[in-house]
């Protein structure tokens, strides 16, 4: 265990902060301190060795893959190739094309890949794709920044050209029978389940939440249990349940079969850190059965983890092996004392026997001490990658797990008998579909509730979690506790935080938010207790959506005065569906344009009995007078005749443009008298084509605000737009350097 605390430390040092050389200079720094430390007898002084010498391993270990393994890869960041990639699992829909993972053989390594092709074509394991291929690095040192993709063994994204060739497999190589088992499976539970359904089976099955609706993804992140469809050790530990009421135990046949279905369960699941951590410890656990050895988690959990890093030290940058691993850190340490205070210190009985108010009891107490101890180390972490603290998870977990349990087991039932006779199949899923509804609405009703969940997009609500922390470790070092004492200072915590979160905003007579959304464009425009959002999509369409509702939710603004889009393109609009699921409002204003594309279609279908649609077709002053929308057309692009938007709080003009170019600001112009502007949203995020000098000229903005992604393949912000603010001496913010900008007065 303190070998693997030495070698993580420093596998998290070289993925985050150091490579080359210092990874040798680190190793023979904790060398050194190993050499050092081996001449003290006590026991802390052992352990700080052991420390030392698994980060010794680890950073030499580090550099040895960089070397001979990344460098290569490296060195490909932004070439163009030749190159032929054979395809390992199917393909899936992207909105250019298609995209698939593959394995391509180059500098003598063999490279995970995810390639990307503008074509509209099915493909399979066993394909091959070739033609040029542009090549991008996901790791740290390439020329753009990083991505997820590290952390999964994928170092490499490839995008083919247009006229890349396809050529099918004769037959599907021994090694992606996985995938094409795990297709097979999602028919059947395609052709079983009902589709109110059949996202979640398929997710906490497989893992695959592409079908999961936002909607159902954000409730059960909001109550507490999104967790459930991160195959892991939950889902493990079921299957293991389901093999030993099946054959028992047996010297030979149980570790056969045992170990054979944790190697194809984490195949089907993808071999994620989450499921590959959890089938490595049951394989111990089963193996200490057949040596007859005494099972021992954290040694099981040490080992899991070296495993994984050995095999790839950039897997500590996965979200899904710092949650696993940090649940069960949680676990281990602290599951044991918080039911044993449950058990002894609130008098809540004996939890031995048969008994039913004993079952009860242990019930209780696991799920409550398991959730508790395990949100003890990926709270955090929920709050670092995902903004989101949920408050109410421990009730939603108690009501809802052992019903999880069911549920798997009688998705797998459906699976085997729909494989075996399609009417059995769904007879079984159409059982198992009550268990998935009450699921979801459990997980509905405990989202809905008053401050199920708070977010750290508020500061308040980020220093009451440090804070949290802090004062938790000062009350385990103090003697005489008193729970009852810390539970009231951290609720008290959490009604200044969210007090403060609310109130703040309300202070200001006006306040305009520009999210930092990367590529696209997220504003939040607030006057007089009325609260509106011009446009919604980015980089991500989902995590823009996430980004508004955090920043509303936090403020306590859980109703819109009104969404405005400015045009459909998908950096501008993309999110919009997302965004109304979860803050409803009660008017949409849309441009009227010609060819207004899917998006507006889709929209308004889904929508149309719960929101008043507007497309004005002349200015329009909104109800709080104070923002105005100019629809006047202009030629060219549909975006030439989007909405722009002139928000006049006192003492302050503002105006959006959307993505109008310098035609469509002219056609502005000369359709409306536009005043001395303090603010300017720059159009289309800094595009050379938009910021003409005349509307600079007419405006005279004080200053100049580009929502633009970092590193953007647009090359946005133009120099030429820099140089036309300047020139005006306008102060210029950019989302891409400073993140959201508020101006508020």
């Amino acid at each position: 265990m303190y070998f693997t605390i030495g070698f993580t430390a420093a596998c998290a040092v070289g993925a985050y902060l150091v490579s080359g050389g210092w990874l040798l200079l680190l190793a023979a720094i904790a060398l050194v301190g190993f050499a050092c430390g081996i001449l003290f007898k006590n026991k802390a002084a052992k352990a700080v060795v052991i420390v030392l010498l698994g980060a010794a391993v680890s950073f030499s270990w580090f550099f040895l893959i960089d070397v001979c393994y990344l460098t290569p890869a490296r060195d490909l960041d932004g070439q163009v190739i030749e190159a032929s990639v054979e395809i390992s699992d199917y393909s899936y829909d992207t909105d250019y094309g298609v995209a698939a993972d593959g394995n391509l053989k180059i500098s003598g390594n063999t490279y995970r890949i995810r390639i990307y092709l503008y074509q509209d074509c099915v493909l399979a394991p066993g394909d091959r794709v070739s033609g040029d291929l542009r090549l991008r690095y996901t790791a740290a040192g390439g020329v753009d920044a990083t991505t997820y993709h590290q952390g999964k063994g994928i170092f490499l994204l490839g995008y083919f050209k247009e006229d890349a060739r396809v050529h099918p497999a004769e037959e599907v190589p021994l090694q992606y029978f996985p995938a094409v088992l795990r297709r097979i499976i999602t028919n059947i539970l395609d052709k079983i389940f009902p589709q109110d359904t059949l996202g979640f089976a398929r997710a906490l099955l497989l893992g695959d939440s592409s079908l999961l609706s936002y909607e159902d993804s954000a409730q059960l992140s909001v109550s507490g249990i999104r967790h459930i469809i991160a195959v892991s050790g939950l889902h493990v530990s079921i299957l293991y349940a389901v093999m030993f009421a099946l054959i028992g135990y047996r010297r030979i046949l149980t570790p056969v079969v045992g170990f054979s279905m944790l190697v194809m369960f984490a195949a089907l699941a993808g071999f994620t850190p989450s499921v590959v951590r959890a089938c490595i410890m049951q394989g111990m656990m089963l193996l200490s059965m057949v040596v007859r050895k005494e099972y021992d988690a954290p040694t099981a959990l040490s080992f899991s983890v070296l495993v994984m890093l050995a095999v790839n030290p950039l897997t500590v940058t996965s979200v899904s092996f710092q949650l696993s691993v940090g649940c069960m850190v949680g676990i281990l340490a602290f599951s044991e004392r918080i039911s044993g205070f449950l058990l002894h210190r609130t008098k809540l009985g004996p939890a031995k026997g048969k008994s039913l108010k004993a079952r009860l009891t242990r019930t209780f107490v696991g799920s409550v001490s398991v959730t508790l101890s395990a949100m003890v180390i990926t709270t955090p972490l929920s709050a670092l990658y995902f903004g989101t603290v949920s408050l109410i998870g421990i009730v939603t977990n108690l009501l809802t797990l052992s019903v999880v349990t069911v549920l798997f087991c009688g998705i797998m039932a459906a699976c085997v008998a729909g494989a075996i006779w399609m009417p059995l199949g769904n007879g079984i899923a159409w059982l198992a579909s009550w268990l998935a509804r009450y699921v979801l609405l459990i997980s509905k009703w405990m989202a809905s509730f008053p401050l199920a969940a708070v977010y750290v997009r508020s500061v308040y609500v980020l220093i009451w979690l440090v804070m949290c922390y802090a004062v938790t470790g000062v009350y385990l070092l103090l003697k005489g506790k008193k729970p009852g004492i810390l539970a009231g200072c951290l609720v008290a915590g959490l009604c200044v935080a969210v007090g403060f979160s609310w109130l703040e905003p309300r202070l200001d007579d006006y306040r305009m938010t520009v999210l930092d959304v990367g590529q696209g464009q997220c504003i939040l425009l607030q006057a007089d207790g009325k609260h509106y959002v011009v446009d919604c999509g980015g980089d991500n369409s989902l995590d823009a959506a996430d980004l508004a509702v955090h920043t509303l939710l936090s403020q306590g603004v859980t109703r819109l005065d009104g969404l405005i889009l400015t045009h459909y393109d998908l950096d501008h609009a993309g999110g919009a569906d997302e965004l109304l699921s979860r803050i409803p409002t009660e008017r949409v204003y849309l441009p009227d344009l010609d060819d207004a594309g899917f998006e507006r279609d889709l929209l308004m279908a889904k929508w149309s009995e719960k929101i008043e649609w507007i497309l004005p077709e002349e200015n329009r002053v909104l109800e709080n007078g104070k923002i105005t929308l100019h629809c006047g057309k202009a030629g060219g692009a549909d975006s030439e005749s989007g909405l722009c938007i002139l928000f006049q709080p006192e003492n302050c003009d503002i105006l959006i443009t959307g993505d109008r170019s310098a035609a469509g600001e002219r056609a502005l112009l000369q359709q409306t008298d536009l005043p001395d502007l303090e603010v300017l949203v720059i159009g289309h995020h800094g595009s050379r084509s938009s910021t003409c000098l005349e509307l600079l000229y007419e405006t005279k903005p004080e200053v100049a605000v580009i929502s633009v992604g970092r590193d953007n393949h647009y090359g946005h912000p133009s120099q030429q737009v820099l140089s036309r603010l300047e020139l005006l001496g306008c102060q210029i913010l950019r989302t891409d350097i400073l993140g959201d900008i508020v101006i508020r007065g």
